[in-house]
């Protein structure tokens, strides 16, 4: 099944910019899944005086509209001010590219739910957010269903990897169902503590692993 996409679609899908990543980046994100079949992920160096996104990069997984939306948000993020950025909408990205057929506009909701999550996660480094609330254990559970079990392709809680989380005062415990020696209980591990230490409140994060 062929979808009518517009000559701006098919000009970022073929050259998109901006591809790649940002080694120690000021804010990163990904959304999405690449089992449920998109999947973006965000870098970006931002001005501390300025808070100017300066670069911006995305590594895409998925299908034209993804790599083609990916492409646009990083356009229309650079040089403007991290307040400017989050006032970027998905139709905003929508009409850069000329339209998108009604099945692939949620494309531009994930690039744009990346973008905003990133900005979020530079906020969050920086002590930028004005409006704190206590970390929950709802709140650490929704940070770790952006954190992939790479044997599933889907989010740790859903695949149940996740057997306990503990917030005790500033401190995070996650008990995980897979032993230390598994193939990607270190990538794991870094993931989780990536998503969770930039908590406002939180001082620090440990994973536990099942015994061998």
């Amino acid at each position: 099944m062929k979808f009518p996409y517009s000559e701006k679609v098919l000009e970022h899908f073929k050259n998109p910019k901006n591809v790649g990543r940002i080694e120690n980046p000021d804010g990163q994100a990904t959304e999405g899944s690449s089992a449920c079949g998109d999947m973006v992920s965000l870098t970006m160096r931002v001005d501390e005086s300025t808070h100017v996104i300066e670069d911006i990069k995305f590594e895409s997984y998925g299908c034209a509209s993804n790599i083609a939306t990916a492409s646009v948000i990083t356009e229309l993020a650079k040089g403007k001010t991290i307040e400017e950025a989050k006032k970027l909408t998905w139709r905003d990205a929508e009409n850069a590219l000329g339209g998108l057929p009604n099945v692939k506009v949620h494309c531009s909701v994930l690039a744009v739910e990346a973008l905003h999550s990133a900005i979020t996660n530079y906020e969050e480094k920086h002590g930028l957010i004005t409006e704190k609330e206590p970390t929950t254990i709802s709140t650490v559970e929704t940070r770790l269903k952006k954190v992939m079990n790479p044997e599933r392709g889907l989010d740790i809680v859903k695949t149940g990897l996740v057997t306990g989380i503990v917030v005790n005062g500033g401190n995070i415990t996650i008990n995980l169902s897979i032993p230390s020696s598994h193939q990607f209980a270190s990538s794991i591990r870094e993931d989780i503590t990536e998503k969770l230490e930039t908590l406002w409140d939180i001082e620090s994060v440990e994973v536990l692993f099942s015994k061998e």
